[in-house]
Parts: C-alpha cells; structure tokens; sequence
C-alpha cells in the first residue's frame, strides 16, 4: 500500500482565540455650534486633514459684534465711574482726618466706591461674556483629524446644541478601535495587553496588528459571550473605519513542543486529547495510541506515543492495520 511519510519533529506552537470583528475609529467627533444662526463661511471640505483649533465654518457675527462694541463703551464708562468713586473716597478720608467732614460722610464714599468697583467688575463680566460669543461663532476643530462629513453650506441656518444634526464629523484613523466578541469559556485564556493579529479582504495579503486593551469583566446573558475592545495602531492610515476583519488573540507560546501533522491523526478525539498514529519501522505500518496538546494550524502536539524524528504515515492511513507492509511515495507538492 501507497503511503506518505512525514517525520515528527520538534518546534513552536501557538495557543490563540479566532476572532472577527469592525474597525471603527477611537477617536472620532460631531461638530456643533453652541448658538443658532447662519452660516457665512465655509473653510473645508470632506477628507481634507484639519488641526485642533482649525477654522472650519463662521456665523454671523454682526449682532454679536455690536453687543462686544457695547459691553466694552460700558466698560469704559464704569472705569470712569470707579475712578471718581474712589478720589471722592480718598478726599472723604483726608477731610475727615481734618475733622471738616462726618463719618457720615466718609461711610457714604466709600459705599460709592464699592458700588463703582462691582459696576466695573459686572461690566467687564459682561464683556469677557460676549467676546467669547464672538469667538464661537467660528467653529473650530477639536481634534486633529480628517473631515468625514461636511453638511453644511454657506447660508444654511443652523440650531444650537440641542439639534441632532451635526455640521461637521472629523475623524482620527491614526488610532483604531476593534470590538471582538469571544465566547466566555475562553475568558480564562485573555489577558489585557496580549497581542492580536488579523487580516481584511480589503487589503488581501496583508497581516496587521493590535493588542488588547479591555475585557468586558460580565458577559452577555443570552449568548454567554464577552466583549473585548482591542487598540490598532495604524499610523499610515491604510486601515479604514468599517472594515470587517478576522484574526486571532495569542493566547500562549511554546518551543520544544513534538509535533505531527493533523493528517496523521486517526480517531482523534479532540476534547479527551488522544488519537492513534501509524509510525513507519522497516517498511511496516505500526498502529500507536497517542496523547494530544494543543493544535495551531495544521500541527497538533503530541504529548506522549511518539518520538521526534519518527516517521509518521500522513496519506494513505485510513485504511491501515498494524503491521501492514507499505511502500512510501513522495508527498504531494513535493
């Protein structure tokens, strides 16, 4: 009988958990203005990159200019104000030390000074209030990022902080953000901080990488599983918000581990951990029971029944029985 022949050897295994899961940015944001009125600028457009404080749009601001041109003449007058209240008060104190004036007199100045100091402080709240009205009727980046969404245009009315509509949506994709679901028998297996690699078939060929930053500490009543979140750095932006991704969290690393490929397992029950192999000696198939670890990709570990450098029948096993002469063939592909 025809068979193939692979020989066990030793090397690294790898524990992981599969995972899928959406990219969406970590960092993203709806820009929208505090007070209503009309747009008279607009300074971007979508998918232009824009720095925290950039300009992005002005409103009308003639209404609010002339209130800040009001509260500063207001400011100024209560200046005036406060500095005669106070010469009166100090010419109260020295005609008083004189003995020309009453205590009547000297209380009564240095109430108007007091009263002349708050009207200045009130004008120049009422100042600093509208100039950062003012302010604000330029919208502003809060964030570095790229615009994703511009919905308004020059004369557009738009509404305060209350309205659901954004005018602006920037994004930051230099820092995504993986949600992953695993089911909860595997919790005992993550840790935060373990990496995770994963492939999109938006960019086939390609592995990129992350690590995990949070695991959900209760699961999901009805499907028994947990959520992780997982950070991916992605400096050259190639990654995309919204891509569907699948991958794997490494959840251990061993070297020096015997290993034989999946192939070669006969009756494998994977959950009891053991299978039988037939092992080559002198042209003759032997049947062995095995011991089995843990499995990455097409190798399985082999705890006991094996050594390394035996060779183990791959192809052309099924229909053996120990001590069945067999006659090797290369393997396929080789």
């Amino acid at each position: 009988m025809a068979v193939e022949v692979v020989a066990a050897r030793t090397g690294e295994i790898t524990k992981s958990v599969e995972v899928v899961g959406t990219l969406m940015p970590k960092f993203e944001v709806e820009v929208k203005t505090e007070y209503s009125g009309i747009v008279t600028e607009v300074y971007v457009t979508e998918w232009v990159r824009v720095r925290k404080g950039a300009p992005l749009a002005k409103l009308d601001s003639r209404e609010v200019e002339a209130s800040v041109a009001a509260a500063r003449a207001a400011v100024l007058r209560a200046n005036v104000t406060a500095q005669r209240a106070e010469r009166e008060y100090e010419r109260s104190v020295k005609l008083k030390g004189a003995g020309l004036a009453t205590q009547q007199n000297l209380d009564d100045a240095r109430t108007e000074r007091e009263a002349a100091a708050a009207a200045l402080e009130a004008a120049k709240a009422q100042l600093e209030a509208v100039e950062a009205r003012l302010a604000k009727t330029v919208i502003r980046a809060p964030m570095d990022g790229v615009v994703a969404e511009r919905r308004v245009n020059v004369g557009d009315l738009v509404e305060n902080m209350g309205s659901p509509q954004p005018m602006f949506r920037i994004v930051d994709n230099r820092l995504l953000e993986l949600t992953l679901t695993v089911p909860s028998t595997k919790l005992s297996e993550l840790r935060v901080g373990q990496p995770l690699t994963f492939e999109t078939d938006a960019i086939p060929g390609k592995t990129f990488a992350g690590s995990i930053r949070h695991i959900n500490p209760a699961a999901e009543e009805v499907s028994r599983s947990v959520k992780l979140v997982a950070d991916i750095p992605n400096p050259s932006e190639e990654l995309k918000a919204g891509l569907f991704v699948k991958g794997r969290i490494l959840t251990g690393r061993r070297t020096g581990v015997l290993q034989v490929p999946r192939s070669a397992l006969q009756s494998w029950d994977v959950k009891g951990g053991a299978a039988v192999v037939f092992v080559l000696e002198n042209e003759i198939a032997r049947r062995r029971e095995v011991r089995t670890g843990d499995a990455a990709g097409e190798l399985v570990e082999i705890v006991t029944g094996v050594s390394p450098g035996e060779p183990v029948i791959t192809g052309g096993a099924f229909n053996l029985r120990d001590g069945d002469r067999v006659r090797v063939t290369p393997a396929k592909g080789a």
